[in-house]
């Protein structure tokens, strides 16, 4: 069966290079001619390989897990964004933008190596069980996380409605881990929470862009705006958000705007070279706004922020985003694989190039700890695009087209630091908002504008 199963990943190989080499021998596209023979002689090298491993290795290999390995490792190697997905790491990236799925209720990230807890979603399994920010999670059904790739952890605690999982959590403050068993339930993502900071002056904050984004969005407009007197100013509040689906940002841009270029993207293929323009809405919303961002706003954040920007439409207030303005598409490959690769930039009305740069705020406000007088260290110390290795340039041709490795930067590589992003994920409440300092002065923003107006 093993022989078998090395014959057909030999066959297959050997289909590709030959047909790769029919393509060369029959004379089309001379220019090509060149670049198609060393393919043909690279496939022929990687084939040369898996035999010789297979034969000879010290261990029996699994010939699959190899190629896939392989396959990773080249595409990870074009920049930061691009993935080959394993069944399971696809179909976890589908539900992600589904606005619910069956779980416990954290939002978690790999530090250090080690499965830590940014935040628990209120409500939720794991919130009520009191699972809190910072916690170690370093086992899962009495699996060790150890080694363990972040989606396969997402996996593993992930489960339908009513089912059972234990998860062993290392906690500062506790000598011994301790045991947490939880009954999953259905996990709502709310993206998109609302509140009246004060009469006629209302707040939203967008925490992701999935698919119910723009419909949240509008409901909640719809509410702030039914006041018996006109909204005199709205904050959005885009901190901390990573970004999500591209159709939902234009979505949410179109919001605001009339007319005129929400984002353009611009690639090597012609289908992947799009304008996306606004549209009139049924309601003008002519209110001033401010809109917040820090270096965690990324991606579909940074596309509405530079779109409200270029229009004169919003005040961008905060400290520099992310800087991640490349587009990604995720096609379906055979046996429930799927590929995630940049296939273009994107540029603001104006054409300004977001990719390792962000989105620059008009008036720069860096975030206070609640209770503190000084300020958060400067976003120089966050983890930003610019950061990340095999990074792309701003435009095509910048550097030769060469990407950027973060290893070369020296002594910034021991400054960076991810930025504090669980409180996105707690719950919406005037207390905490009336703390924080970026808000407050955003309100300040707006009701200046209104006095200088001259409205009472």
């Amino acid at each position: 069966m093993i022989k078998k199963k090395k014959q057909y990943v030999r066959i297959g190989l050997a289909i590709v290079i030959i047909t790769l080499f029919w393509t060369v021998g029959t004379g089309y596209y001379r220019d090509l001619a060149a670049k198609n023979e060393e393919t043909y002689k690279g496939l022929k090298i990687f084939s040369d390989v898996i035999e010789l491993v297979e034969k000879n290795y010290v261990d029996p290999v699994d010939s699959k897990e190899l190629i896939n390995k392989a396959i990773q490792g080249m595409v990870h190697s074009l920049d930061p964004h691009s993935s080959f997905l394993p069944p399971e790491a696809f179909k976890e990236l589908k539900m992600d933008t589904q606005g619910e799925f069956g779980g416990i209720g954290i939002v978690i990230t790999m530090q250090k190596g080690v499965l830590t807890v940014i935040s628990p979603i209120e409500g939720t399994p794991a919130h009520k069980a009191g699972i809190k920010a910072g916690d170690k999670i370093i086992k899962v059904n009495g699996e060790s996380t150890k080694d363990m790739m972040l989606w396969e952890a997402v996996k593993k605690m992930r489960g339908p409605k009513r089912t059972s999982v234990v998860i062993t959590i290392l906690r500062e403050g506790l000598k011994e881990p301790v045991d947490f068993k939880l009954i999953r339930d259905i996990i709502p993502i709310e993206s998109v929470k609302s509140f009246s900071l004060k009469p006629r002056y209302g707040y939203i904050r967008i925490t992701n862009f999935n698919d119910n984004t723009s419909k949240g969005l509008k409901s909640s407009l719809e509410k702030l705006e039914s006041g018996a007197f006109p909204l005199k100013g709205l904050i959005l509040d885009l901190r901390d958000n990573p970004g999500g689906l591209l159709n939902q940002s234009i979505k949410v841009s179109d919001m605001f705007l009339e007319k005129g270029t929400i984002v353009s993207i611009k690639g090597r293929q012609n289908a992947h070279t799009k304008i996306f323009k606004a549209h009139a809405n049924k309601m003008k919303r002519e209110y001033p706004m401010v809109v917040l961002i820090n270096g965690g706003s990324a991606s579909a954040s940074e596309i509405v922020a530079g779109a409200l920007q270029d229009h004169k439409k919003a005040l961008i207030l905060g400290t520099t985003s992310f800087g991640k303005g490349s587009v990604q598409t995720v096609e379906p490959l055979r046996d429930g694989y799927g590929l995630k690769y940049t296939i273009a930039r994107y540029y603001t009305p104006s054409g300004r190039s977001i990719q390792a740069q962000g989105i620059v705020p008009d008036i720069k406000v860096k975030k206070r700890l609640s209770g503190e007088s000084a300020m958060i260290e400067s976003e120089e110390g966050l983890l930003k695009e610019k950061d990340l290795k095999n990074h792309l340039d701003a435009e095509p041709d910048a550097g030769n087209n060469k990407k950027s490795d973060s290893s070369t930067n020296g002594d910034r590589k021991k400054k960076i630091k991810m930025p504090r992003s669980d409180s996105r994920y707690g719950p919406l409440k005037i207390e905490m908002l009336e703390s924080d300092n970026q808000v407050i002065r955003a309100l300040e923003v707006l009701i200046s504008y209104n006095i200088f107006k001259g409205e009472k």
